[in-house]
């Protein structure tokens, strides 16, 4: 089990949380709940209602968008530190990929629900999300900038 530092450190790493006060990042860690997958798992398929997100602590995971759920073809590959899955906690539309567990891992989930009670409780806490949001999407339109050079 890790403690509530090792999961503070992991959430202020990830792009989303990075804006995050500390003090916000506390209750989100105390709401983190630890699961292990194993090699050859699906964490959720295409279309899948979006529950909650993940934070890699050990392992991988492909992300795929092939309306095959069992194609293994990914357009990212993830690793300890990063999250994904956490469109669903916003938007309330299913899910945009498909993530297969390529080895197996630690991950801690978010609930939807729960997070949306801590903003409740905590409205700082969304301004911080949404400028971590912000930023990974200036970081993608910078790469999709390049791309076109």
């Amino acid at each position: 089990m890790r403690d509530l530092l090792d999961k503070l450190l992991l959430l202020k790493r990830t792009a989303t949380f990075s804006e995050v006060a500390t003090d916000d990042l506390r209750v989100v860690a105390q709401e983190l709940a630890q699961e292990t997958c194993f090699a050859g798992e699906r964490l959720f398929d295409l279309g899948d209602p979006s529950d909650r997100m993940y934070l890699i602590v050990e392992g991988k995971v492909g992300i795929s968008i092939d309306t095959d759920p069992a194609a293994k073809e990914f357009i990212s590959t993830l690793g300890p530190g990063d999250c994904f899955g956490e469109m669903g906690l916003f938007d309330d539309l299913p899910r945009s990929a498909t993530a297969h567990v390529l080895v197996d891992s630690q991950l801690l989930a978010l609930d939807k629900f729960k997070l949306r009670g801590l903003i409740v409780s905590y409205p700082e806490l969304l301004l911080g999300l949404l400028r971590g949001l912000s930023h990974r999407l200036r970081g993608a339109n910078e790469m999709i900038a390049r791309g076109r050079n």
